[in-house]
């Protein structure tokens, strides 16, 4: 399956807002009051230092081809503004030179009218201190038009599932692990997507008079993205007692389903 054109009209759907996975790629299209919207989650810049550090392995840098397939898809889709669901870096504390300098190169390759927003996310730190150019918003979320936006590491801000059709986070890595009939076996990385349910929220006071927690008829579509970084590991979500990162999952979403990047429809996560 071929990418959009830069030009072409992203589709609407009465169970999604104007959101389009872009085909093969762990990013979508969006439609935010007349702008173009890209969206990206956990880039994780810097994450072979961590390996590293974490578990004594060396793993050579992938920086630079991980800008290039940003910047690539960049090109490709022609976005008004790149919206980053979170953990853009991946040191948790203050990134050393290497992730620093990975950010830093980064943002001067892409385009200099690309407006760019950061759904800060658990692994950022202190970035709004030191990154130029990017407008840092909180991890917990914000609303922008009908889209609801947040990392995924903590709870949503209320703001973000009011008034919206659909809710993107990132944060958890979700992925499959497949199996064929003489035991071979891969991990895929994949989207979930769904609908938030009262489930996981009813308990807590700050989302008290969501209209969806009593009409589920109204209940904002859920998109977890899967992680840009293909280092990052993640959840895999159809495998029994494996449990999810996010605090409002599994219990938050459902009728949930698994997508490849290619589209390929999985079905019920649960089940696969």
């Amino acid at each position: 399956m071929s990418p959009p054109p830069a030009d072409a009209p992203v589709r609407e759907s009465a169970y999604t807002p104007p959101l389009e996975p872009v085909p093969d790629e762990p990013a979508a299209l969006a439609r935010v009051e007349g702008e173009r919207v890209l969206l990206i989650a956990d880039y994780h810049a810097g994450i072979e230092v961590g390996i590293r550090t974490e578990r004594g392995v060396t793993v050579p840098s992938r920086a630079e081809a991980r800008r290039e397939r940003l910047v690539s898809l960049v090109e490709r889709t022609a976005p008004d503004r790149l919206v980053i669901l979170g953990d853009l870096m991946h040191a948790i504390g203050d990134p050393g030179g290497a992730e620093r300098g990975e950010l830093e190169v980064l943002f001067e390759t892409l385009p200099a009218g690309l407006e760019t927003t950061l759904v800060k996310g658990n692994h950022d730190g202190n970035i709004e201190s030191w990154l130029e150019g990017v407008e840092v918003v909180a991890g917990s979320g914000v609303r922008l038009g009908r889209l609801g936006v947040c990392h995924g590491h903590t709870w949503p801000d209320p703001d973000a599932l009011t008034g919206v059709d659909v809710v993107c986070f990132g944060h958890e890595h979700p992925c499959v692990r497949l199996e064929d009939d003489v035991g071979g076996a891969r991990i895929e990385r994949v989207w979930l997507r769904g609908r938030l349910a009262a489930d996981g929220f009813t308990d807590r006071e700050a989302y008290t008079g969501l209209e969806w927690l009593t009409d589920p008829s109204a209940a904002p579509a859920a998109v977890c993205v899967p992680a840009f970084n293909d280092l990052a590991g993640g959840t895999w979500v159809n495998l029994s007692g494996q449990s999810f990162l996010s605090p409002f999952l599994p219990a938050g979403i459902t009728g949930a389903e698994a997508y490849l990047l290619d589209g390929t429809r999985l079905g019920p996560y649960r089940s696969i």
